[in-house]
């Protein structure tokens, strides 16, 4: 929270309302009350981006962002080119007046963005390497300090997409002209310009485990080992109902909170090829209450923050020809079927829904192994309107059946499991409303005899990229050698002399002198006989040093 000692009055005052409006409701939510009033009454806010013109110039654009969001996000007024357009020459009309309204609602707000490759005008894109810099700092320090006694403003996305798709750095102006070392230093100066401010990293296209969220993963790791100040980390969570629904999203959340951070949901929209009917509607109602419902399922998730609130004003359409109606009120304003899927998310299901999801398919076992098992099967569907929520898989014995794990997708990776033994399992479904499926038939499966039985695995790298002070090696394909699954691996390697780590992706590294220990994650340890994993990471060294890693060795 941005608050500071120069007035005590005003800050006891400050938390007060702060906590009124968004912590400690004097009752429980009626079912009819505002999103804003539900959501307090979970510990999380709800909230919406604005822009400054239907807020000036709209009645009812104005009352329903006033009502029914306790948190607001400027679209366009806090980016670089509205707050400095020319070096030097801060202009804050537009964000001050998104603040305005909010303090004058009890709103929180979160400032978006400070460091980003688009709408960052051109004359800082031409900078010397020192230059540029020197100009993020001084417009971080600016414009994080213009609001730094306010209480309103509590928190920044202080970088925003610095990964593209493949979960490679991405080669903005940013990153050519300054390394990677500009992330860390955006977040030290903001951190110096409001020491109470909450500091995010910001990107799309993470909400699923892949290769962008886990390089965003490493990253976050990585910098606050070294101290760097990453509070929270955003997931923008732009979805099109075409696509599917990344049903390992609230894994994604726990795993990154795991971190320590704080995450939470940016930019929700929900998209769909135009026009509407009610079939997408529905999908996307349900894809609307399984982002709430999985914000609500992460302690550490803060809250839900949905990209405008009307079709009326909405980006989709124009970055995505034939697309929209993404938003949860249309462009007249009324209430679409989506409005009602977070409302009664965060009202905690005041709509019935008496509809258990289909049977799960009975599980498939491979990968055994002496102490583990992967399993799959054929997913569940659920038509109660509440969403499928996951399963629980179980062992099967007699009077009281053991829960062996749980999994947001139709597979699982068991481990603890006792070796030599046979164990008959089933799948039970579970929707949004708490509503359980019948069990699946049995699958069975026998551990092998013994830890290990025969693994065995060999690591070699490839240099993929490489310039005078630095290279990427990627992949690192790591190969299981044995006759049996294993469920982990460990690859060792040495670095030139003088070579320093600086990024990584798929892996935990960690460094002892010059030797990288490399393990694998929760999701690509399992691997069954000639399977392989891959990957990779990024160094920097001398100029004119040509040397690259040796001896790569996999146990």
């Amino acid at each position: 929270m941005s608050v500071h000692s120069s007035s005590p009055v005003r800050v006891l005052l400050a938390l007060a309302g702060m906590l009124a409006a968004f912590l400690l409701p004097t009752g429980p939510a009626h079912a009819s009350a505002p999103l804003r009033t539900h959501a307090a009454a979970k510990g999380k806010f709800i909230g919406a981006a604005l822009a400054t013109s239907p807020l000036a110039n709209e009645t009812a654009y104005r009352n329903i962002a006033a009502t029914e969001f306790s948190q607001v996000t400027a679209e366009n007024a806090m980016k670089w080119e509205s707050t400095e357009p020319s070096q030097g020459q801060f202009n804050f009309s537009g964000a001050d007046a998104i603040v305005n309204f909010a303090t004058q609602n009890n709103q929180q707000v979160h400032g978006h963005t400070l460091v980003w490759h688009n709408q960052t005008p051109g004359w800082v894109q031409g900078l010397s390497a020192t230059a540029m810099r020197s100009a993020m700092q001084n417009h971080i320090s600016q414009v994080v300090g213009h609001y730094a006694d306010n209480p309103t403003v509590v928190s920044w996305d202080v970088v925003n997409e610095v990964f593209d798709d493949s979960g490679n750095l991405r080669t903005s102006f940013w990153y050519n002209t300054l390394g990677q070392s500009y992330i860390a230093d955006a977040f030290r100066a903001a951190r110096a310009a409001d020491p109470d401010a909450r500091l995010c990293i910001n990107d799309y296209n993470t909400e699923g485990i892949n290769a962008k969220s886990t390089a965003i993963y490493n990253l976050v790791s990585s910098l606050r080992q070294q101290g760097v100040p990453v509070d929270c980390v955003g997931f923008q969570t732009h979805l099109a109902i075409q696509y599917g629904f990344p049903n390992d999203f609230q894994q994604n959340l726990q795993r990154f909170a795991a971190l320590g951070v704080q995450v939470r949901i940016t930019e929700l929209d929900v998209r769909m090829a135009t026009p509407r009917d009610a079939t997408k509607d529905a999908t996307q109602a349900t894809y609307y209450r399984n982002v709430v419902n999985a914000c609500l399922a992460v302690t550490a998730c803060a809250g839900v923050t949905i990209w405008g609130f009307t079709d009326k004003y909405s980006w989709v359409p124009d970055t995505f020809p034939g697309q929209g109606a993404a938003l949860i009120y249309d462009e007249s304003y009324q209430q679409k079927p989506s409005y009602t899927a977070v409302h009664d998310a965060l009202a905690g299901g005041t709509t019935t829904d008496p509809t258990p999801p289909t049977t799960p398919g009975t599980p498939s076992a491979s990968n055994v192994t002496s102490n583990s098992a992967s399993l799959t099967w054929t997913a569940s569907t659920d038509s109660g309107g509440s969403g499928l929520a996951g399963y629980d898989v179980y062992r099967e014995q007699g009077a009281t059946d053991q829960l062996l794990g749980q999994s947001t997708t139709n597979s699982i990776s068991l481990t603890g499991l006792s070796p030599s033994t046979q164990y008959q399992v089933y799948v039970r479904a579970r929707d949004g409303a708490g509503n359980v499926s019948a069990n699946s038939a049995l699958g069975t499966f026998t551990t092998t005899d013994g830890p290990g039985g025969g693994g065995g695995c060999t690591a070699a790298g490839t240099v993929q990229t490489q310039w005078a002070t630095g290279y990427v090696i990627q992949p690192v394909t790591v190969t299981n050698t044995g006759t049996s699954g294993i469920t982990g691996w460990t690859v060792t390697f040495t670095l030139p002399a003088g070579h320093t780590l600086t990024g990584s992706w798929n892996a935990t590294l960690t460094v002892s002198g010059q030797t990288v220990t490399a393990k694998n994650l929760a999701y690509n340890g399992n691997l069954a006989p000639n399977a392989g994993t891959t990957f990779g990471f990024q160094v920097s060294r001398p100029s004119g040093n040509t040397q690259t890693p040796s001896g790569y060795t996999c146990a």
